[in-house]
C-alpha cells in the first residue's frame, strides 16, 4: 500500500503531465523538423529515466504464448505516458499489435483519449472488445498473456509512476501533436494502403524517435515487439541480416531499411506535405523577425547609397520574370538554406539568385545591396530568403506574404505554381 506522501507525490506528478498536454492541445501546431543530435541526446535521457521497463522480454516461462494470436489494435500517440505504460508492456510480453496513431489535431482530437485496445479474438466471427485506459488494458494484457495474470508489484511503484511521464518532458512534446507537415485538408497525401511494419521496442532511443514522426504524420503501422531475449529477433535477422532496431518495411514500395535517421527522412519523402524546416528557426524568426524589420527597412536603402533605382528595379523585375519560381538568398543565411530545402524536397525547380555571403558590408555582392533596397521598396521586405512565383511576392521561409511554409500548407503555393507552370505541378509531391 502506498503512503500519503506516494499518493501525493504520484498526484502532482500526473497532473504535471495532464496540464502539459492541456497547453498542448491549446498551442499553435508545431512545425516539427527532423530530429536531430538533441532529439536523440533527450530520447536517449529518456529511456534511461525509464530504467529497464519496455527493454526486456519476460522470462519465457512466464509468458503465454497463443498459437491462434487475437489481433490487437491499439489507438496510441507516442507522447503520452498512458500509452507508453501500455507499449512497454507490450514489449515486456512480446506482442504484435496494430498501431493506429491519435495525434491531437486529427479528427479534431484536442487531447490524447488513449491508450485504446481493440482486441479482435481469433477464430471469431468479427467479434471483439474495446478496451479503454491503460489499467484496463494492462490488466487484460497481464491476464491473457502470462502465466501469473497480473501485473508485478514493481511495475505500479513510486518511481515507476513518478518517471512515466519523464520522457513526454523531455521530448518536449514530440508524438503528441499531427504536424503541420500534413498539410490542410484540401490536399489527399499518399496514405499507405498496408499498415507499414516496424520492428522496435519501446525503451530504445531510436525507435522512439521513429514511433514519434510515425504519430506526426499519423502513420498506421504494424508494431513487432523485438526486446531483448525475443525469439523475433531471429525473424529479424533472417529479414535484414541483423537485429538492429527500428527496422521498417513498407509493403506499399517494397522498401525495407535501418538506421532511424534513413527512416525517418524516408517516411517524410513518403507521406509528408514536406520535409519540414528547423522548428528553432521558426521561433526565431517569429521573435526576430517582428523587432528587426523596422530597422532593416531603414538600413537597406542607407547601405545601398545613391543608385539608379530604375536599373535595378528592371533588374529585378527580368530576374523574377525568367522563371516560375525565384528565390533571392544569402549563402551563410541558415532561412534560406532551409527555404531551398523544402523546395528541393517538393521537387520544385528554381532559380536561386545569391546576393552573396550575408547582408553585411564586405560579404554582400556588388550590386547585392542595392537589389535588396529595390526588394524593399517593391514589397516591404528587405530579409532573405524572398521567393516569387509568377513574378508575384511570397515572402520569406515563414513571413511574408504568407510565407513559404504558410503557403505550402494552405495550398496557395501549389494554385500559384499551376497557374503560372501547369507542368510543374504534375511532378510535385502534393499530388
Amino acid at each position: 500500500m502506498w503512503t500519503y506522501r506516494q499518493i501525493v507525490a504520484s498526484s502532482v506528478v500526473v497532473l504535471g503531465v495532464h496540464t502539459y498536454h492541456g497547453a498542448l492541445a491549446l498551442s499553435p501546431a508545431p512545425i516539427f523538423s527532423v530530429p536531430n543530435i538533441m532529439d536523440t541526446l533527450t530520447s536517449g535521457l529518456a529511456s534511461m529515466g525509464r530504467l529497464s521497463r519496455g527493454i526486456t522480454v519476460m522470462d519465457e516461462s512466464n509468458l503465454i504464448r497463443k498459437e491462434n494470436t487475437d489481433v490487437l489494435i491499439l489507438y496510441d500517440a507516442e507522447g503520452d505516458a498512458n500509452c507508453r505504460a501500455v507499449r512497454e508492456v507490450i514489449t515486456e510480453l512480446d506482442l504484435v499489435v496494430q498501431v493506429k496513431p491519435q495525434p491531437i489535431g486529427f479528427n479534431n482530437n484536442k487531447g490524447p483519449k488513449v491508450p485504446m485496445l481493440d482486441v479482435q479474438k481469433a477464430n471469431s466471427k468479427g467479434e471483439g472488445m474495446m478496451l479503454k485506459g491503460k489499467d484496463v488494458i494492462l490488466d487484460y494484457l497481464y491476464s491473457e498473456y502470462t502465466v501469473m495474470g497480473s501485473a508485478p508489484e514493481s511495475s505500479e511503484s513510486l518511481l515507476d509512476v513518478i518517471t512515466r511521464g519523464l520522457p513526454s518532458l523531455l521530448r518536449l512534446g514530440r508524438g503528441i501533436r499531427m504536424s503541420r507537415a500534413i498539410g490542410s485538408k484540401e490536399w489527399a497525401l499518399p496514405r499507405p494502403k498496408k499498415p507499414l511494419i516496424l520492428y522496435n521496442y519501446e525503451g530504445n532511443q531510436f525507435c522512439r524517435l521513429v514511433r514519434e514522426v510515425l504519430t506526426e504524420l499519423n502513420i498506421p503501422y504494424e508494431s513487432r515487439s523485438a526486446g531483448k531475449g525475443s525469439p523475433r529477433r531471429e525473424e529479424l535477422f533472417a529479414e535484414s541480416g541483423a537485429t538492429q532496431c527500428p527496422y521498417l518495411i513498407d509493403g506499399n514500395t517494397g522498401v525495407k531499411m535501418a538506421e532511424s535517421a534513413d527512416i525517418i527522412d524516408y517516411l517524410y519523402e513518403n507521406y509528408a506535405l514536406f520535409t519540414p524546416p528547423d522548428e528553432l528557426l521558426e521561433m526565431a524568426s517569429a521573435v526576430v523577425t517582428p523587432l528587426l524589420k523596422p530597422f532593416y527597412s531603414i538600413l537597406a536603402p542607407i547601405q545601398a547609397g545613391s543608385y539608379d533605382k530604375d536599373f535595378y528595379l528592371k533588374t529585378i523585375q527580368d530576374e523574377i520574370s525568367s522563371s516560375p519560381v525565384v528565390i533571392y538568398t544569402y549563402k551563410l543565411s541558415p532561412f534560406c538554406t532551409e527555404a531551398t530545402s523544402v523546395l528541393d524536397g517538393l521537387g520544385v525547380e528554381y532559380t536561386e539568385i545569391s546576393l552573396g555571403l550575408e547582408w553585411i558590408p564586405g560579404l554582400i555582392d556588388e550590386g547585392g545591396a542595392e537589389k535588396r533596397a529595390t526588394l524593399g521598396s517593391m514589397t516591404g521586405q528587405t530579409s532573405l530568403p524572398h521567393i516569387f512565383v509568377g513574378g508575384k511576392s511570397v515572402g520569406g521561409l515563414f513571413s511574408g506574404n504568407p510565407g513559404l511554409i504558410p503557403a505550402v500548407e494552405n495550398g496557395s503555393f501549389t494554385r500559384m505554381l499551376k497557374d503560372v507552370s501547369p507542368a510543374m505541378t504534375r511532378t510535385l509531391r502534393v499530388f
